[in-house]
């Protein structure tokens, strides 16, 4: 029987597939599996169920000599050296699709927050300093008719774009990847980088983390955007030059952001993003509902389970 290790227990919807088919071990700890265990554990198995927390370079594979399939917890895989991978014949997967709705719930659930100042007036009201109603009091900034801008238009920004036709919002995007896709009507329409950032009253980003994307907001972006501006980042964290971020809303170079991804995670306690009130912080919780996570782990098992019984995964990356 094939062995599997799974980099940290996933819910039972995963498992229960697993059950019969696979030998199976989790860890179960609080955080990340340390690198040293990991090392230890890959040695002996067939497969591996990793999570973004999870390097899968050179070492990693040196380590797992019978590895036939690393299947990651996610959509994003750049913490996967896929062509290292693909060089020693091991396939990866990921889980695409399943958590579209959730995270898109989470980025516009963001921009609303930003726009209206959520957190900080919670705040506010927890430590007793609402003591009346006064005109001037906590002003955010309408969403209603407004310019989204998106950067990335794949499932997810396209799910983002829908719930932004509920509040009379006028959408444009931005492909990273290449030229404008064929836009009808009047829907979103493709712009170029330059007029995506100058046009967007909520710019949202949606793309991928690579070698053309890492970096790609940065302190001269940003100054291009809008005074007012809200940026929202549920994509992954270096898509965006934190330090130029948070210099910005410092000195009022956008007016907020709404973010659930961070350079490092998870964020230290000492960054200077969690002193500002301009900011709405979550921790990356972009996929965290009951079924979204199901989903993720039934793929990530029967991604898993198909290359282990000599099928094409449903999900394959390389």
């Amino acid at each position: 029987m094939n062995k599997v290790y799974v980099c940290h227990k996933i819910p039972e919807a995963g498992l229960n597939l697993l059950n019969g088919k696979v030998e199976y071990r989790c860890w179960d700890g609080d955080g990340p599996v340390p690198r040293d265990l990991l090392l230890k554990e890959i040695s002996d198995v067939d497969g591996v169920i990793t999570m973004l927390t999870e390097k899968v370079d050179s070492e990693f594979f040196d380590n797992a000599p019978n590895v036939k399939v690393v299947s990651n917890y996610a959509v994003g895989y750049n913490n996967v050296d896929v062509e290292e991978a693909t060089s020693r014949g091991v396939k990866i997967t990921n889980t695409p699709g399943v958590l579209t709705e959730a995270t898109a719930d989470i980025a516009f659930g963001l921009l609303v927050a930003a726009s209206r100042r959520f957190t900080e007036a919670e705040r506010y009201l927890r430590s007793g300093k609402w003591t009346c109603w006064h005109p001037t009091m906590l002003l955010g900034r309408e969403i209603f008719g407004k310019t989204l801008g998106l950067i990335g238009f794949g499932r997810i920004g396209k799910a983002v774009a829908r719930r932004a036709s509920g509040f009379g919002m006028k959408v444009i995007y931005h492909t990273p990847s290449g030229g404008p896709a064929t836009d009808q009507g009047d829907g979103p329409r493709w712009v170029s980088f330059e007029e995506i950032l100058e046009k967007s009253d909520y710019l949202s980003l949606h793309c991928p983390l690579n070698d053309r994307t890492r970096g790609l907001i940065g302190k001269k972006e940003l100054e291009r955007m809008k005074p007012d501006a809200v940026l929202v980042n549920t994509s992954r964290g270096p898509v965006v030059d934190q330090t130029s971020l948070y210099e910005s809303l410092r000195d009022g170079v956008i007016g907020a952001a709404g973010l659930d991804v961070y350079d490092e995670e998870p964020i230290s306690l000492e960054d200077p993003l969690l002193s500002l009130e301009n900011v709405v912080m979550l921790p990356h919780i972009g996929s965290a509902t009951r079924e979204a996570r199901d989903a993720m782990a039934t793929m990530a098992a029967s991604n898993m389970l198909d290359v282990l019984e000599g099928k094409e995964p449903r999900n394959p990356v390389n």
